[in-house]
């Protein structure tokens, strides 16, 4: 496991700017995803038309570009999470763990989006299913 490891009062202190990143993430893979999926059909029904056409000018350019970008602002985002320390398990919906020990075990506290509060526990290889409450005595 990593070096940063938290305790329970520090996860539950940082899930606040954890939802709003997640939030901000959520928001720009949605857009994302509604505009590559009416990119892709507008680009195979224009290479229907106009693949013919030699030397036609790409009218996809802006849009690539603007896809392109989206996906660094995704892929910035999504280290922002590494880079405090926790791990981004999944985007929709949120699901986020933050390295652990309890006892003398390596353990990831983990959060669902929903949750009003950073309350579970789970062992490295147990995965969300594996999830028990966390001991009340820290």
């Amino acid at each position: 496991m990593g070096n940063k490891t938290f305790t329970l009062s520090e996860a539950n202190e940082m899930l606040p700017q954890l939802q709003e990143d997640l939030r901000k993430l959520q928001q720009i893979t949605e857009q994302f995803e509604d505009l590559y999926i009416s990119y892709q059909k507008e680009k195979a029904a224009y290479e229907q038309v106009f693949a013919a056409i030699e030397g036609s000018e790409d009218p996809f350019f802006e849009r690539e570009s603007q896809l392109e970008f989206m996906k660094m602002e995704v892929d910035l985002l999504i280290e922002n999470f590494s880079r405090k320390g926790v791990q981004l398990k999944m985007i929709t919906p949120g699901l986020i763990d933050f390295p652990a020990v309890l006892g003398n075990e390596d353990i990831l506290i983990c959060w669902k989006e929903g949750e009003a509060e950073v309350s579970h526990y789970h062992g490295l290889h147990d995965g969300f299913m594996g999830r028990k409450p966390f001991p009340q005595d820290e």
